[in-house]
This record gives structure tokens, sequence and C-alpha cells, in this order.
């Protein structure tokens, strides 16, 4: 039995007969408060940027259709609050993640310093899952506090680093 969600959908199956399974997958940017999740994530979805700060309160989501191995996919980007892990922490956030995004900013190194200690906590809760480490503000690398020699420590532990 198969059900058609919209006539491009249908067109779509007939022209691509591979992508007739819709496969979502959830991925968490997390970080400490002001690193730029929701930046990174509104320059992704919505090729916007904006230099403007505003907190996220709770978790906003967004999601971005993709194509990985002529297979369609749609990411699911939850943008969580900052994490202080010194307070208490909505673990149900995490839940069902086949991913996260930890994000530093490469101006504040104890953002960088947080971020492995996020990967820490979320490890415990889920597991081993695919992540990445992003960090930030790139236009302002030369006011950047965190170093090549504090991210070849993680390289070489197999960190993957952006």
């Amino acid at each position: 039995m198969r059900f058609v969600v919209s006539s491009s959908l249908a067109l779509n199956d007939k022209l691509h007969p591979a992508r007739t399974t819709l496969i979502k997958k959830k991925i968490c940017m997390l970080g400490s408060a002001a690193v730029g999740k929701t930046s990174l994530v509104r320059r992704y979805v919505e090729s916007i940027f904006s230099d403007r700060y505003l907190a996220t309160v709770g978790v906003k989501i967004d999601q971005k259709n993709v194509s990985v191995q002529e297979q369609d996919v749609t990411l699911m980007l939850w943008d969580i609050e900052g994490i202080n892990l010194s307070q208490r922490f909505q673990t149900a956030y995490l839940s069902g993640a086949a991913g996260y995004i930890l994000v530093a900013d490469g101006t504040r190194k104890e953002t960088f310093e947080e971020a492995m200690r996020v990967k820490e906590y979320v490890e415990s809760v889920l597991g081993d899952v695919p992540f990445l480490l992003a960090i930030n503000k790139v236009d302002l690398s030369a006011q950047w506090e965190v170093t090549s020699a504090d991210t070849k420590v993680l390289s070489d532990k197999g960190w993957p680093i952006i």
C-alpha cells in the first residue's frame, strides 16, 4: 500500500524510485548561550544572517530538506537554548537525536571548554551518536581565544571540527 502526500511527491517517485521513503533526522544544536547556534541555523535554513542577538528560550525547531546519496532527508534542527551544565538542563530535548552539533564561540574560550563538558554529558544521555564541533564567529578571528593548539588536542582524539 502506498500513500501519496502530494502530486509533486508522486511525480518525484516516478522520476526517482529510490526516493520514495521519507527520512527525518533530528539534529540538536548545543552550546553555551550566545555562541551563535540560532545564527548558524538561520543561515543554513533561510540563507539569512543577522548580527542581532536574540536569546532562544527552550527550543526552536527548523527543518531543511537535503539529498544524501540520492535519498531525500529532512533534517529537523533543534536549536536548544544555551546550556549551562551547572543548572538544570532539559534532557528530553535530546531524545531521539540522530546527532548533534556542538557550537563554541572562538572569541570566548570558556564556551570551547563548556562544549567539551557538554559532549561528555550528551554521551551519557544518548550514547555514541555522530557529532561535530563548530567553532563559530570566524569573522572575529582576530579576537579569538581558541587556538589551533586547543583544536589540535580534540582533532587528535578524532573530533570532527569546523
